[in-house]
């Protein structure tokens, strides 16, 4: 009789467990914004601040790696003023403070990104986005030099 009963909590323990795992969102899928900084120039004279007009190379892909956008392949950086709603919300708060030529990987989750309904056919509703970006100007500006010209 008691192997009987801790066969049953055994399977009931091991059936919860695979509807956990089998229902749990994706291991890449995130809550909150996620900056790393993968490169810092030495000497960061020149910020990104609110209402700059800032320029960005960027790589952009879901948490399968499947890339749905770049401007390193058209060759061409994004520009747009910062902190004005023109971009998604996890770019105006996770390029804030970065400095000329630095480059950071934005982990951003839907709510800051295209929320629930996405944007289709490339970005699924719901979808963490993960981008590799790269601040080439701000306000023109592409290094401390430029503004001494």
């Amino acid at each position: 009789m008691e192997f009987g009963r801790a066969f049953n909590a055994t399977s009931i323990f091991i059936v919860f467990l695979f509807v956990t795992l089998v229902t749990a969102k994706k291991s890449g899928d995130v809550t909150e914004l996620q900056i790393g900084v993968k490169f810092k120039p030495t000497s960061c004279k020149l910020k990104a601040h609110k209402g700059d007009r800032v320029s960005v190379h960027y790589s952009g892909k879901l948490t399968d790696g499947t890339v749905f956008d770049s401007s390193y392949e058209r060759n061409d950086p994004i520009e747009f003023e910062l902190g004005s709603g023109q971009v998604i919300k996890g770019w105006d708060q996770g390029l804030l403070g970065m400095c000329v030529g630095e480059k950071r990987k934005l982990k951003i989750p839907a709510k800051l990104g295209y929320g629930e309904s996405g944007s289709p056919p490339k970005i699924p509703g719901g979808a963490t986005l993960v981008f590799d970006t790269e601040l080439v100007a701000v306000n023109g500006k592409k290094t401390t030099t430029d503004s001494e010209l």
